[in-house]
């Protein structure tokens, strides 16, 4: 055979078609890049169970319910804009049995109230329907509704929440891109880059949209980010125009006229973001307004109407009503009123910190703070519950203690024959406490809640905060550090050189401290640069957990390996966003600082100032309902052309709602408030944001419950000196 002839096409067919035959029917190896890239990603995205997804998985498969066309949408594109791993069928089902769990407790408990009360009545039936507790049973059914459109809309809410944790990296995600396409025109890479580098979780996002190309579900990697690029459709249209521009760069011939387009991309959603969260600071006072009347002053001028309705029903108004609607019912209305802000608020901007790098952060998540906080706090919780023990338990009989006492046997003479606790003796049992005493005992119960969030809240973030503080100060100079890295490396300067040159012309300010741990990283540690800023235990990253700065320091490493001037380039560009940023950042904080202040006055000073006086005429009309019945001297007594003692045949004193538990309610719905609007208002200044919410409530709790606690005391303690000075001189 001639060795110089060409083989026809039959014979390497018949020389190799074995070969590959078996190489095809091997089995895959397990140790090449797509396996592990493609197991990653599997576990990304289908991470350990939500609490959500276990309840749907449990209670949503009791019964089947077919969901109907039109709601299925909606919910099918919530559940996997959470990526989460249930049926819409699931998690509608939840909110019925969340319901129908909630509803069939209020029938239960409702007839059990009523068959005991109809067994002591010789009528049977008129027993039951009068002993029915029908305001009970309201309360209930209306606590089950609130339920079960909570839960109903629990889906778009975990879809919101995704939605503003990747909004904040949208324009990472550009800048990325950009700034690799500047000198690589390739969309799978430049999209690859952006896709390691971002946080979750858009990176996650990004990496789905590889993964839909390698399962076949795309034939181009275009064709799959244009469908994801859908669901901001309704959220973020800046962010789709974006994409399209750097799509459309690809077929510009001229390279000047490619690099432009690719910088008009990162301007419009730049635009974007600020246009529309100019819009937002606008639309959301109004809301925030009604949320602050309707969930906290309306409900807190109500409660000085209580004791009297309660005194005037009897009865049919126990305090565990009030419990309901105050602590939970009105709660859940706030809560729901407080999302809808949150669904108005656009993506694109807000804090997203790097936080579990630091190395402060697994004191954050250690839960021995709670612990500590709760034996500090305990002293106070078990003052403000004495008059129970003193009411409910044999505690008092067993150390020869009176049953209660009066002020006069305390000392408090002014007082006389006042009771502390205020106890009544009745036919079906002791009731009360209406005793002032009671009263300022139980104020310690709220105040040792709001101590116990306050010091468990204050030591998992104080020192954390602190580092945010020194972060943010190295944000706002880094923009001219950036200028200085892009001209040294422009001139010639190596990265692994850069560092300690600018560290030397930055002395005195924050960024002196951050170029200098990365240069002692580089020069004494033998680390390379990348591995100097975000190696896990010694980066420089760690310290200074800042999307800003982290986004700078990837695309220096990135754009060094194609050459000094192209990373002088990219460090220009970049230095140009920080400062667009910059100005963006600061313009909308200032349009939402008159909001901000605002709330928080409202929240931590008109709430609980309010409260605490609620409090007091609430302790004030008890008094004087209590003295009706029991002051001979009142019998005769006109104001008014009025007998003041034909009040005690208007009100039944005995079966009106204590102020002690009165007091607690007040209380506990007033952290319940500060959480649920601290929460929103750090989410419109900032977004999802944890460590600063955590600091803010722990602050805003303090505040708020100190104010109403004092504000409380004083008034309740002058309001009852001057009602017994008033009613001795009739």
């Amino acid at each position: 055979m001639n060795p110089y002839r060409k083989p026809s096409v039959d014979e390497i067919l018949r020389k190799h078609g074995a070969r590959i035959e078996s190489q095809m029917n091997e089995a895959p190896k397990e140790n090449v890049e797509y396996s592990r890239e493609y197991m990653k990603f599997k576990e990304e995205l289908a991470p350990e169970l939500t609490r959500y997804e276990k309840w749907c998985r449990s209670l949503g498969s009791v019964i089947k319910l077919n969901v109907s066309e039109k709601d299925r949408k909606p919910i099918e594109k919530n559940l996997e804009l959470a990526h989460l791993d249930v049926s819409p069928e699931q998690a509608l089902t939840l909110a019925v049995v969340s319901f129908l769990i909630v509803f069939f407790i209020g029938i239960i408990g409702s007839v059990g109230v009523a068959l005991i009360k109809a067994s002591d009545n010789s009528n049977f039936l008129k027993g039951f329907i009068e002993g029915f507790p029908f305001l009970f049973f309201i309360l209930m059914v209306t606590l089950s509704l609130f339920l079960f459109y909570f839960v109903k809309g629990y889906p778009e809410r975990l879809a919101n929440r995704w939605r503003l944790k990747a909004s904040s990296q949208m324009v990472p995600a550009i800048l990325y891109v950009v700034v690799y396409m500047r000198h690589t025109p390739n969309l799978e890479k430049a999209i690859a880059f952006a896709s390691d580098h971002l946080q979750y979780p858009l990176a996650l996002d990004f990496k789905k949209v590889f993964y839909d190309v390698e399962v076949g579900r795309f034939s181009t990697i275009k064709e799959s980010l244009d469908y994801y690029l859908q669901t901001w459709r309704d959220y973020s249209t800046e962010f789709i125009e974006g994409f399209h521009l750097i799509e459309s760069s690809l077929f510009e011939p001229d390279n000047t006229r490619r690099v432009s387009t690719l910088d008009k991309a990162l301007q419009v959603v730049l635009d974007g973001v600020y246009e529309r969260m100019l819009r937002f600071t606008h639309d959301v006072r109004s809301p925030l307004t009604n949320v602050y009347m309707l969930g906290v002053i309306l409900p807190t001028l109500g409660l000085a109407l209580l004791p009297l309705a309660s005194a005037m029903l009897g009865n049919m108004f126990r305090w565990y009503y009030i419990f309901i609607a105050f602590n939970l019912i009105i709660p859940f209305f706030v809560f729901y009123l407080t999302d809808k802000i949150m669904f108005l608020r656009p993506g694109g901007y807000g804090e997203s910190s790097l936080l579990e790098r630091n190395p402060l952060y697994p004191k954050y998540k250690d839960s021995g703070h709670y612990f500590n906080a709760f034996i500090l706090t305990l002293p106070f919780l078990i003052i403000g519950l004495l008059p129970l023990v003193f009411q409910y338990t044999p505690f008092p009989d067993m150390l020869g203690l009176q049953h209660d006492y009066t002020f006069a046997e305390l000392g408090l003479l002014v007082f006389q024959e006042e009771k502390v606790f205020g106890f009544v003796e009745t036919e079906n049992g002791v009731k009360g406490p209406f005793g002032v005493g009671a009263l300022i005992l139980g104020m310690f119960f709220p105040i040792g809640l709001a101590m116990f969030f306050s010091i468990a809240y204050g030591d998992k973030t104080r020192e954390l905060i602190i580092e945010r503080k020194k972060t943010k100060e190295l944000e706002e100079e880094f923009n001219n550090s950036l200028f200085q890295l892009g001209n040294r490396l422009g001139n010639g300067t190596p990265p692994e050189l850069v560092f300690g040159k600018v560290a030397e012309s930055s002395k005195g300010l924050r960024t002196e401290d951050f170029f200098r741990r990365v240069h002692y990283n580089i020069a004494q540690m033998g680390m390379n640069v990348e591995r100097a800023i975000f190696d896990k235990r010694r980066g420089a990253i760690s310290y200074y957990p800042s999307d800003l700065i982290a986004t700078s320091m990837k695309v220096l490493i990135e754009s060094s390996k194609k050459g000094l001037r192209i990373a002088a380039n990219s460090l220009m560009s970049i230095s140009e966003y920080v400062k667009n940023i910059q100005k963006i950042t600061q313009r909308l904080k200032d349009m939402l600082a008159e909001i901000i202040s605002d709330m928080k006055s409202n929240m931590t000073f008109l709430a609980p100032l309010l409260s605490g006086i609620v409090v007091g005429l609430a302790s004030m009309i008890t008094t004087i309902l209590s003295r009706i019945p029991l002051d001979e001297s009142l019998k005769d007594a006109n104001l008014g052309g009025f007998n003041i003692a034909n009040l005690g045949d208007l009100f039944n004193f005995v079966e009106m709602v204590p102020p002690y538990y009165l007091q607690i309610i007040v209380g506990v719905y007033l952290i319940q408030v500060i959480f649920i609007l601290t929460r929103t208002l750090v989410a419109v200044d900032s977004g999802e944001d944890k460590l600063e919410r955590t600091n803010k409530t722990g602050i805003n709790v303090q505040k708020g419950v100190l104010l109403y606690f004092i504000t409380a005391l004083f008034s309740t303690l002058a309001l009852f000196l001057l009602t017994v000075i008033v009613l001795k001189g009739f």
